[in-house]
């Protein structure tokens, strides 16, 4: 693995281990009450995400130029799937992250409510005292947690099912768009900015069909009309959807890249 395809994964492992630990600051909002706040402050790792994201699609696109013009793009493929690999540990990674990140967002959250200020908060996560809270917090899911997954699961399979598909869409979109491009070359720009089509409806069906049923049981929690541990053991499920929709994105990356060559001849 060289430099350039290393520091692709790497920012490729920080946009989806963010978008993992997002089930985090849902639970640390229930916990301390303060819903709003906990996104916010979920927000600032979000621009960390799409700095990642800013600096992800130029690199990937240099590489494929690269290979078209030194002619070695037949290991392009291999390339990629690494790529997806690095996708779908740090989401795993994010998911044994959870009960971590949830203890760092309330104390973060009770931080805040008493300072009210996002750059002393920023300030002090890379402090001794916040590396010591870092310290204190690290914990991994416990083993009753992991039983209790054979229980209820608070969410229906339908809603995992769509967010495995969603989260499978929005991890191949890109790659499989640029690497269209190798396949139908002639016209590799109209088939990089397909992948706004496939981003587009992976993130419709992320907003129509999971966020409302995830915003429900929020508030329900909140309200007392769902209890909290089932609660944490549905985001659990949606996060082992979401993991799966990283490892089915490795069966559909060479089709969804075939597709999308051959709509680029049609456009």
């Amino acid at each position: 693995m060289d430099s350039q395809l290393l520091l692709i994964c790497l920012l490729t492992a920080i946009i989806n281990l963010i978008g993992a630990l997002a089930y985090a600051a849902r639970i640390a909002g229930i916990r301390t009450g303060r819903i709003a706040l906990s996104f916010a402050l979920f927000n600032l790792l979000v621009l960390v995400s799409r700095l990642s994201n800013s600096f992800l699609g130029p690199f990937l696109a240099k590489r494929i130029e690269v290979r078209l013009a030194s002619g070695g793009g037949e290991a392009l493929a291999d390339d990629f799937r690494i790529v997806l690999a690095s996708a779908s540990l740090a989401v795993l990674i994010g998911i044994l992250l959870v009960p971590t990140a949830q203890r760092l967002f309330a104390i973060a959250i009770d931080w805040f409510q008493e300072n009210r200020s996002t750059a002393k908060l920023v300030l002090r996560s890379a402090s001794p005292a916040g590396l010591s809270a870092v310290r204190h917090s690290l914990t991994l899911p416990s083993v009753e947690n992991i039983r209790e997954l054979t229980r209820t699961r608070g969410v229906s399979w339908g809603v995992l099912a769509a967010n495995a598909l969603a989260q499978a869409l929005l991890t191949v979109g890109v790659l499989a768009s640029l690497y269209a491009g190798y396949l139908n070359p002639e016209f590799r720009v109209t088939a990089a900015q397909l992948s706004a089509v496939v981003n587009g409806f992976a993130t419709i069906l992320l907003f129509a069909v999971i966020d409302p049923q995830l915003s429900v049981m929020t508030d329900d929690v909140v309200e007392g009309r769902m209890d909290a541990a089932l609660f944490r053991r549905a985001i659990i499920w949606v996060s082992l959807s979401r993991l799966a929709g990283t490892m089915l994105a490795q069966a559909i990356f060479i089709p969804s890249a075939m597709a999308i060559a051959w709509v680029a001849n049609l456009v």
